[in-house]
Formats: structure tokens, C-alpha cells, sequence
């Protein structure tokens, strides 16, 4: 038996609606209702200060539409679209949904839809450790998530120091000196003044610059013996 148990979220303007979902996830085992809302403004706001594995997510309310509200979550949880109208079907799976039930909602139906949220919640977290080793800043007043796998290099910015991965950059208010002591020494070497590099990202070097693909970084001439011990690891 599946001893997952996801949090969940309802979210409907219809309170008889919500009450028809809310005593479904109530008697299964593997749903923990955590919070209900009328409209997307209220979720929108409650979702930044609490872990929600699952939503299942009323598309046409007002103010904003279901919609609206994903495309203002960074991090999305699993939805499962709740409504009325077959026209959004085929919209809501551009939205990465789990799953689109029509009201009214039939009890073998919300149960196949919980079994593809538990398998989805299943490969998401089985991908988020394949990825290792991560830590958390704080950019643009949110807290995010960097996986150093990802993470090519850092580079000092007076005050502030940006992040430079795989596919983003974020900007951070801290020092060279505080990711110094939080990365690991095994994979990350401050190798200017300005920059520290995860060495497993470089791919050529000399005596005055290290190349990641198409970046060039400079090299303190005073760092090289010690990079070149520090490559020698892999």
C-alpha cells in the first residue's frame, strides 16, 4: 500500500462544490487537506507560506481564473482541474495538469485521478533527488532553490552576487566570503576576486582564464597551482 500522503489545496467559489471535494480527500488515505479557498487571490497568498503537494483547482472564478493564478506560482504543485465546461480541457493540459475532472465529480473518478497524482508526486520526487545536493537563497524576496549540479559559477556584484546556472541567473544580497563557507570545497573554487567556479563545469584553462563553453572567467595568477590540485581530484 501507498503511504504517501499529499497535501492538498480545494479551491472553488461554490462552497457546495468545495464541500463535494473536500469530503472525498477527507476519506482517502493519502490526501491531507491543508487549506480551502474561494478564489485564487486567497490561495495565491496562503501558497507561499506552505508546502502543498496537490491542488484541485476550479478553473472559471472571479477576479482571477484558475489559470491566472498558475501563471503567478513559480513553483507549481500538481493540479487537478475541477469544472463545469469541457472547453478549458484541452488549455488545462498546457498547464502540465494531472488531471481534468468534470463536475459533477464521481467517486471512481476522483479515485483514478488521486492514483495519477500519487504516481506524478512519485516521479517528481524521485527526479528531485536525482538532481543532489541543493541550497536555498533569498532573490527578489523569495526563497529559491539551487541545485549545485546546475550552478556553473558566482560572480561578485559590490553588495549583491549573482548566480550563474545551467538555465537562470539570480541575483543575491550576500558576499563572495559567505558561498565560500557554504559550498562544498570538493566541487566550488573562488578563483578571482570576483568569481567562484564549480570546477566540474570547466572545460579549458591557462594561466589567466578558465573557459565554461562559451564563458570565459578570469584566473588570479596566484589561484592556478591551486586549481590545478583541484582538478587533479577528478
Amino acid at each position: 500500500m501507498n503511504n504517501t500522503v499529499l497535501n492538498c489545496y480545494v479551491v472553488d467559489d461554490s462552497s457546495i462544490q468545495r464541500l463535494a471535494i473536500v469530503k472525498l480527500i477527507e476519506n482517502h488515505p493519502n490526501l491531507k487537506l491543508v487549506g480551502e479557498f474561494s478564489n485564487a487571490i486567497e490561495t495565491k497568498a496562503a501558497i507561499k507560506d506552505q508546502n502543498v503537494d496537490l491542488i484541485f483547482l476550479d478553473i472559471e472564478m472571479p477576479i482571477l481564473t484558475g489559470f491566472d493564478l498558475l501563471d503567478d506560482i513559480t513553483e507549481k504543485p500538481g493540479v487537478i482541474f475541477v469544472t463545469g465546461q469541457t472547453k478549458y480541457a484541452f488549455k488545462a493540459f498546457d498547464y502540465a495538469a494531472i488531471d481534468y475532472l468534470q463536475k459533477p465529480i464521481k467517486k471512481d473518478r476522483f479515485l483514478y485521478s488521486v492514483e495519477r497524482a500519487l504516481l506524478a508526486h512519485k516521479l517528481r520526487t524521485e527526479m528531485i533527488e536525482d538532481r543532489g545536493d541543493f541550497i536555498f537563497v533569498k532573490s527578489n524576496l523569495k526563497k529559491r532553490k539551487v541545485y549545485l549540479k546546475e550552478l556553473k559559477y558566482i560572480q561578485a556584484l559590490g553588495d549583491y552576487v549573482k548566480l550563474i546556472t545551467e538555465d537562470d541567473s539570480l541575483v543575491v544580497l550576500s558576499t563572495m566570503k559567505s558561498f565560500e563557507q557554504e559550498l562544498p570545497a570538493i566541487d566550488f573554487l573562488r578563483i578571482h576576486k570576483s568569481y567562484i567556479v564549480n570546477l566540474r563545469k570547466i572545460e579549458k584553462f591557462n594561466s589567466k582564464a578558465v573557459e565554461l563553453g562559451t564563458e570565459v572567467l578570469p584566473l588570479s595568477r596566484n589561484r592556478k597551482t591551486e586549481l590545478v590540485e583541484a582538478l587533479s581530484q577528478f
